[in-house]
């Protein structure tokens, strides 16, 4: 069942395989909780990472951990292979690299406050307008004036700068008020409380460590620990959203390889977009469109279809359907959109279908010879290889101990950056100020030592016991007037003398 070049999905009326020429042509996977999501994302997982292609996935409940070892096969695999079909069906492990952005259960993943930037950035803190135009000048000043920004300290430092020079700052780029610095910062303190002071700084995430093939020509399988992340939605679905941007700027084109350069899973999809402004929306809906260039492949796992925007969704070529319930309005209408995005089978009806669906049964779609979509087939998933369910807490001690990326981020980086500069200057300031205030001090106290030394010298001259002058005086007085008078005189014509044309 295992084929050069394509990965083998499950058995409909025939095998259902995957062409990894079209692996990059996106996907979605979904269905209702319970109904053998996570199994089939595994499936996945490990058929692209067999064939070389490295994955990164966001593991939401745990379960995905067990990737990394080979057990012995269960019951319920060895009874689902022999049920399909699958004669050459082994157990087996896959190299894998855990992450948390908290860095618990897995290595850091950290990225600057400048690499984020500020559109990104306005969505995790849920700023408004007029707060994000704020935000915006924040990073502009930053950029002409050099200043890196990397972790919180800096931003908030940053704000603090624009806010103490808000006129200058506003006539060149718009008001900066001092409710809208607040505001910002006080959102700050909130996501600080949640722990993305761990997620921003440095040693920043190289995108390379998320694409290394092991010795064996597998590729490693990067599990991002997200248990945690998401009791905050929206530092998940922006760091995902961030990490996707940075693969698009940082990737050559390559236009349509014969197998993906690197395959995203993003479970929980639906967090990308809830209450997602449109502009957020429209950007994802690019990256999706102009990623496939560069070879990178994006699949979605969510539980409805309805949870990604449809022109998100018109992206999505290879689709796996598991079963949905269609007991509210909501639902049918999600049955009915699913139902709609296959091409019809006709021996059933692919609407009533969904809802009938077992545990690891899903309805599957992929593209095809010249990149058409399959005719829909009602398909029993092929067990993972690899352990299904999580590993316990000293084998996933074990798997980072070898870890291709072990010390290379275990260890925070804190380089000169925006917050010691502006410190700083601040310093630099504050010394000006007070030297200029001792120095006036200094010069306020000579002028006052130098009159109390003016009227000591006054009053140590003899004074005369009379005020008449004596005859001496009357004579040099008499001719001091007398020579003061010519002078003036001379002076007044030559002047006249001028202005008659003298």
């Amino acid at each position: 069942m295992l084929v050069d070049g394509k990965i083998y999905l499950g058995t409909s009326t025939r095998p259902e395989y995957l062409s990894l020429k079209y692996g990059n042509r996106h996907g979605l996977v979904t269905g209702a909780t319970g109904t053998g999501k996570t199994v089939t994302l595994q499936a996945l997982a490990e058929g692209f990472s067999a064939a070389g292609v490295p994955v990164f996935a966001a593991d939401i409940k745990g379960d995905l951990s067990g990737v990394a070892k080979g057990q012995p096969i269960q019951e319920w695999q060895t009874k689902r292979a022999e049920d399909i079909g699958f004669t050459d069906y082994t157990n087996d492990s896959f190299p894998v690299v855990f992450w948390d952005l908290f860095g618990k259960q897995g290595h850091p993943v950290r990225a600057t406050i400048s690499e984020m930037g500020p559109v990104l950035l306005s969505r995790i803190l849920d700023l408004n307008d007029t707060q994000e135009g704020v935000l915006n000048i924040a990073f502009r000043v930053a950029d002409e004036e050099g200043l890196l920004l990397l972790d919180l300290k800096d931003l908030r430092a940053m704000l603090v700068s624009i806010q103490e020079r808000s006129k200058e700052i506003s006539a060149r780029y718009g008001n900066v008020t001092t409710a809208s610095v607040g505001a910002i910062q006080r959102a700050l303190l909130v996501l600080e409380q949640q722990g993305a002071d761990n997620f921003f700084g440095e040693r920043a995430l190289e995108i390379a460590d998320l694409m290394r093939v092991d010795t064996d020509g597998r590729g490693f399988i990067s599990i991002l620990a997200a248990d945690q992340l998401m009791k905050s939605p929206r530092l998940y679905s922006t760091f995902l959203l961030w990490l996707l941007s940075e693969l698009f700027e940082q990737l050559p084109e390559v236009g349509d390889p014969d197998k993906p350069k690197m395959v995203f899973f993003f479970d929980e999809a639906h967090l990308l977009f809830d209450d997602a402004p449109k502009a957020l929306i429209d950007k994802v809906e690019q990256v999706v469109k102009l990623i496939r260039s560069k070879g990178v492949g994006v699949y979605f796992v969510t539980q409805n279809p309805i949870d990604i925007p449809e022109a998100v969704l018109a992206q999505l070529s290879n689709r796996v359907q598991h079963a949905l319930r269609a007991y509210t309005p909501r639902e049918q209408k999600a049955v009915k959109v699913a139902a709609e995005t296959f091409r019809p089978n006709p021996d059933f009806s692919t609407e009533e279908v969904i809802t009938q669906l077992g545990i690891g049964e899903a309805l599957v779609s992929v593209l095809e010879d010249k990149g058409i979509p399959s005719m829909v087939g009602r398909t029993l998933i092929r067990p993972p290889s690899a352990q299904v369910g999580p590993l316990n807490p000293a084998e996933r001690d074990a798997t980072m101990a070898n870890s291709p990326v072990g010390g290379l981020y275990d260890s925070v980086v804190d380089r000169e950056s925006a917050f010691e500069i502006l410190e700083r200057r601040t310093r630099d300031r504050q010394l000006a100020e007070e030297r200029a205030k001792y120095d006036e001090a200094d010069r306020v106290a000579a002028e006052r030592v130098a009159k109390e030394r003016a009227r000591e010298e006054r009053a140590s001259e003899p004074r005369r016991t009379s005020s008449r002058q004596t005859p001496a005086e009357a004579a040099m007085n008499s001719f001091a007037r007398t020579v003061a008078n010519r002078l003036g005189n001379a002076i007044v014509r030559g002047i006249l003398g001028s202005m008659k044309g003298r």
